[in-house]
């Protein structure tokens, strides 16, 4: 067997790599990054245990990450209005590497917010 020759990745001198996204693909990066993260960041053993959706506003520039797990016998996730949600509530948290960066609401209150 011919083992391939692992060919190194730099950038190269006297170069600068310089990356640029517009608002849009931000907000997708940080989607994705809140998907590859969710262990961490909604502090649960089991990504692959949750369901979730999101909304951004654009109006405010703030991103709003619902999750709950995919066990509960309601649709009503199907119904949850991120963007009513992410206007009901204050900004949870500063940094995603706080400890309390998460709030945990009922069902119930999701419905009011979403009936509102």
């Amino acid at each position: 067997m011919f083992k391939k020759k692992k060919v190194e990745k730099k950038i190269p001198d006297n170069t600068y790599r310089v990356i640029k996204i517009s608002k849009e693909a931000l907000y997708e990066f940080i989607y994705e990054s809140f998907i590859d993260n969710q262990e961490q960041f909604l502090d649960i053993s089991d990504g692959t245990s949750v369901v979730h959706g999101f909304g951004i506003d654009w109006e405010e520039d703030s991103f709003t990450f619902v999750a709950r797990t995919s066990k509960s016998d309601d649709d009503i996730f199907d119904e949850i209005d991120v963007d009513k949600i992410s206007k009901a509530i204050k900004d949870t948290t500063n940094t995603m590497y706080a400890k309390n960066r998460f709030i945990d609401l009922s069902q119930k209150e999701l419905e009011e917010i979403c009936d509102t």
